[in-house]
């Protein structure tokens, strides 16, 4: 970007989120101005964590209302913008969603479409940082399996997905599709994806929605107490996902897709043993690991169908993040550094 971050203004949609809080704290550390938007003000506890860090950096942080099913809303908050953040979207659990379309496709491909429109009305943006996910790479874990070495890349796009099978991956397929194709299509502003695993860390927005709190929520309260269920996950601390669209906005010759993510993927029983290892007594935490039949038994009264769970039980792979710690310069956390730290802040959380 052609101006010192002192000097710069962004924009970072969905500011309340728990991936947009963690960003909006690190551009303001680094010196930036910052324009981030939140769809209401009617949930107080949503807006405190923004309205601190607007206290800790005067004159710094701007807030703006906006919805990602209303065209134009975005306008006003991109003006004087060099880099847009496009970080606001659904991400719900599949038993949490009951109309795949209206839940997580609309409001990701409407939601981008308009962001979108926003650049292309904004003459100072420069670059569109705009956050994936893995699941824009695959459907299901044995979909990895027909890719190179069975090894997940940046390479690949999801097929397999659809708005009845695996909503949330099919929204965050198409709607990174529809900013590529915008992308495509001019020469004044550029685009970086990024493509994050399932995102764990503390949250500085106690009223955050996202799927991956929600998932951990499930282990800390002890619905696994019985064992942990054979299912392994590609994860990132928030932190360093936070970490990572600053670095795509700042390389200039950042391009393409990076997949955001630790090489190695850790499973439930994984995490159980590490949060054990410092809470030996909290018998919520499952102790050994279940069978592969239980779980298929049992698993559709959980909300999981038995699609999902042929596709995902027992499957691991490899993660090829290479472009990302090779050309970002992106480090990770160690996994047991970030579920000690989301669970002190899931516990701090629920004084």
């Amino acid at each position: 970007m052609s101006k010192s971050p002192a000097e710069r203004t962004v924009l970072v949609t969905g500011g309340s989120g728990f991936v947009a809080a963690h960003l909006v704290r690190q551009l303001l550390e680094r010196g930036h101005h910052v324009h981030t938007t939140v769809r209401g003000t009617a949930n107080p506890a949503k807006l405190r964590p923004l309205h601190a860090l607007g206290d800790a950096h005067p004159g710094r942080l701007h807030l703006f209302e906006a919805d990602l099913l209303t065209e134009g809303s975005f306008d006003e908050a991109a003006k004087g913008c060099a880099v847009v953040f496009h970080v606001a979207s659904p991400f719900l659990m599949p038993e949490k969603i009951k109309d795949g379309l209206r839940d997580v496709v609309e409001p990701a491909l409407r939601g981008t479409r308009n962001v979108v429109a926003a650049i292309e009305r904004t003459e100072s943006v420069e670059r569109l940082v705009f956050t994936s996910t893995v699941g824009a790479i695959f459907g299901d874990y044995a979909d990895v399996r027909a890719m190179a070495d069975q090894t997940l890349s940046e390479k690949y796009f999801n097929t397999t997905s659809t708005v009845a099978n695996n909503p949330y991956h099919y929204a965050k397929t198409v709607a990174e599709q529809a900013a590529w194709e915008a992308a495509a299509g001019q020469d004044r502003w550029s685009m970086v994806a990024l493509n994050p695993g399932l995102i764990l860390g503390p949250s500085l927005t106690p009223a955050s929605d996202s799927g991956s709190l929600f998932l951990l929520d499930e282990l800390f309260k002890g619905y696994f107490c019985y064992g942990a269920p054979d299912f392994s996950f590609t994860t990132v601390d928030v932190r360093d996902v936070a970490a990572a669209h600053i670095a795509a906005a700042e390389h200039p010759r950042a391009h393409g897709r990076y997949i955001v993510a630790a090489a190695e993927m850790t499973s439930f029983h994984q995490m159980a043993r590490m949060l054990l290892a410092h809470h030996p007594r909290d018998l919520r935490l499952p102790r050994t690991a279940l069978p592969h039949w239980p779980v298929r038994i049992l698993g559709p009264a959980f909300g999981l169908s038995q699609d999902y769970i042929r596709g995902h039980l027992g499957i691991r792979f490899r993660v090829d993040n290479r472009r990302g710690t090779e050309e970002l310069g992106l480090t990770y956390r160690p996994i047991e550094e970030t579920l000690l730290d989301h669970h002190r802040s899931w516990r701090e959380q629920r004084r």
